[in-house]
């Protein structure tokens, strides 16, 4: 295992624009777990959409609505949740905000492509 794949660095860089107002960055990811950050501005949506990965989340600052199965729960800074695989789920920015998303398996749809 390389020391790069254990520790990530304060940094700016790697971020992907998701949609309007959306942006994500791998932070950290191994085969059996990932942590990526979303960047929301005011307004930006996570679409309703679901995975078989299980995944956890932490709201860093901001504000969001988060369904989960039906079910919505406006969270703030400090807050979180966790979804089971295949649950449909998405979130709405209320301001501007940041997740911490840890997933297991890995999200290898997350990764770059390799050519």
């Amino acid at each position: 295992m390389k020391t790069n794949e254990l520790f990530a660095e304060a940094s700016d860089a790697g971020w992907i624009e998701t949609g309007p107002g959306t942006r994500r960055r791998v932070r950290l990811s191994l085969p059996e777990m990932m942590v990526v950050e979303f960047d929301f501005k005011a307004g930006g949506i996570g679409a309703l959409h679901h995975h078989p990965h299980i995944q956890s989340s932490y709201v860093v600052r901001g504000a969001f609505d988060v369904t989960i199965d039906g079910q919505t729960r406006r969270l703030t800074a400090g807050g979180g949740y966790i979804v089971p695989p295949n649950l449909i789920h998405g979130v709405v920015a209320l301001e501007d905000g940041l997740l911490v998303d840890v997933f297991t398996p890995r999200r290898d749809d997350f990764l770059p492509a390799v050519t």
